[in-house]
């Protein structure tokens, strides 16, 4: 009876369970990984030097660096202004547009690169569009070379560089524009020297994760890309799938999370907001280092001051008007992304009901002829319920122990509480396929390859990372003083967080639930790893029949995978919808 109490005094120990499921499964296994790559106990550079003594293994290293930095720099230049424009958008054209992001973000990136197969391959859309017409006399050759690359890694990416970007944009005081309008600086000035430096957060957070997640890329360059697209982790798949020295694999893998490392030491990885900071932080940012043009805009500002006066008591506060050009490219911009992020979804399910003997757009008659191959085909349906299963067990594991971590970091001392969220993220921080070896080593210790329980163990890991996000933001909003209240009536720790805590945080543990469940049901990279040849998942199975044939079952199948991000949103809406109907009871009874 003494325990829960003490654990309220201690909330650390509520973060012990999840830190124990990462050390064994991940956190052990990469120590030993690294050891292992260094050739211990003799420890020698051997394998780094061997690495780097082949001119093919360096220029793989530099593709990989460069597809990323492209990709992210792609995201970036089109991710910005539709966070802008979305911003700027009216409450309710605002909900819309972040849900039709949120469509595309919550969907296997596996479906979504076969879609662009879809229209990118030889007999895809665009190259029977241009064949039917006779604009061109053979295929084009638009797959299987670098934009098709850039093409399906900018369309996977970039909700990922859209979400930080509104996150932050939406806590930017909009006065603060609108004082520099009233103080006379024209549009593009406020916004430059205003609103980009305050949003500087999300850029470099957004940039960060996308390159990151860019540089383990497995699936997408090896679908879409040539022979002379590979990226490092395809050449790390490919050296466990040949010849499996540990060491060597090591010291690859090592090399590429060197990378991420670097990267994010030097830029450093903050999603916080910057209307915290100094005058000063800002006036020392890389956006006031021009020296050279100091002596010119000074004189300039001088000879046109008195103009400036002027215009400055004819508009004093008056309302900064957008021209009617700016608002037709605004919203044909926005369309254009939309369609692009949408598109390709929306045509493998228009195709998914094809009569043909092949996929064709738009078909020429409808049938469910797919769907019931699916259905039919045991291969298919006992995949499907292999990662229904998986998903659930990892939702129910990893939701128990995140939520228990979020809720004892939120009482924790700040730098223990963002060193040990640092930790508990690691595994969806890190490239994936490092991940993923280091995954498959702890498991091999542990006698757990090509089990059921080896795969929820290796989705765990990553799993907690979302929930521990999802739930850590939705305490963030959380009134401790209900607790206090409670406690002041006599109620104990564990009867608080039933009756007050849990009901007010719900959404949050929905949410990370949810998320954990998708990120366990979509993953393919590290399940191909520690599955073996005994088990299955809808994913792995996907993989295969895309690299071998082009079953036009997979379009039913990305149908079915498409509409569950619906599915969980709308869960998603009613959780809120809940919630926010028992904080709204709960307020009479706080009022009296």
């Amino acid at each position: 009876m003494k325990t829960l109490p003490t654990l309220g005094r201690m909330p650390i120990v509520l973060t012990g369970p999840a830190l124990v499921v990462l050390l064994v499964v991940f956190g052990i296994p990469i120590i030993l990984l690294f050891l292992a790559s260094l050739n211990a106990p003799a420890f020698s550079f051997a394998n780094y030097q061997a690495f780097f003594g082949q001119p093919a293994n360096i220029r793989v290293l530099f593709q990989t660096v460069e597809i990323s930095v492209v990709a992210t720099a792609i995201c970036l230049l089109i991710g910005y202004p539709t966070a802008y424009l979305i911003v700027a958008a009216s409450k309710r054209l605002r909900m819309a547009l972040i849900v039709l992001v949120l469509v595309p973000y919550l969907t296997s990136g596996l479906v979504r690169t076969y879609a662009w197969i879809v229209i990118l391959g030889d007999r895809g859309l665009i190259n029977n569009l241009l064949l039917d017409h006779g604009l061109i006399s053979s295929p084009l050759p638009l797959i299987y070379n670098r934009m098709a690359v850039y093409i399906g890694m900018v369309h996977i990416m970039l909700p990922t560089m859209i979400l930080p970007l509104v996150s932050v944009m939406m806590g930017i005081d909009k006065s603060l524009m609108a004082a520099a309008r009233s103080m006379g600086a024209r549009p593009f000035a406020a916004f430059w020297h205003v609103f980009f430096p305050l949003s500087m957060p999300g850029v470099r957070g957004g940039s960060l994760l996308v390159f990151v997640i860019c540089l383990g890329f497995y699936i997408t360059p090896a679908a879409l890309g040539g022979l002379g697209d590979a990226m490092l982790s395809t050449f790390i798949a490919s050296q466990v799938k040949t010849f499996f020295n540990m060491a060597r694999v090591a010291a690859t893998a090592f090399i590429l999370l060197a990378v991420a490392i670097v990267v994010l030491s030097v830029f450093g990885l903050d999603l916080s907001g910057a209307q915290g900071r100094k005058p000063q932080q800002v006036q020392n940012s890389w956006l006031g280092r021009l020296p050279s043009f100091g002596p010119l805009l000074r004189y300039l500002g001088e000879f046109l001051a008195p103009r400036r006066g002027k215009r400055w008591v004819a508009q004093l506060f008056q309302a900064g008007h957008e021209s009617r050009w700016s608002k037709v490219v605004g919203v044909l911009f926005l369309a254009l992304v939309m369609f692009y992020l949408l598109f390709p979804e929306i045509l493998v399910v228009i195709m998914s009901f094809s009569a043909g003997k092949y996929l064709e757009f738009p078909p020429s008659g409808l049938s469910l002829q797919w769907y019931r191959s699916f259905f039919s085909d045991p291969s298919w349906y006992a995949a499907a319920w292999t990662s229904i299963q998986i998903g659930v067990v990892v939702a129910a594991l990893s939701t128990m122990l995140g939520t228990l971590a979020a809720y004892g970091l939120s009482s924790t001392l700040p730098r223990l509480r963002s060193f040990l969220t640092m930790v508990i993220l690691t595994p969806i921080t890190f490239p994936v396929i490092v991940v993923g070896i280091a995954t498959y080593l702890g498991l091999l210790k542990l006698g757990l390859l090509g089990t059921m329980t080896g795969i929820v163990l290796a989705h765990t890991i990553g799993a907690i990372g979302y929930v521990v996000v999802t739930v850590s933001a939705t305490l963030a909003n959380f009134d401790p003083r209900l607790e206090q209240a409670a406690m002041s009536m006599r109620a104990g720790p564990f009867r608080t967080f039933m009756r007050v805590t849990l009901p007010l945080i719900r959404p949050g543990i929905i949410g990370g639930a949810v998320f954990a469940f998708l990120a366990s049901f979509d993953e393919v990279i590290i399940t191909s790893l520690v599955a073996g040849l005994s088990i299955r998942t809808l994913p792995l199975k996907m993989w295969e029949d895309i690299r071998h044939q082009i079953d036009p079952t997979i379009a039913a199948v990305a149908t079915l995978l498409i509409l569950l991000p619906l599915f969980i949103l709308m869960i998603l809406y009613v959780a809120g919808w809940r919630s926010t109907l028992s904080l709204q009871r709960a307020r009479p009874a706080d009022a009296a």
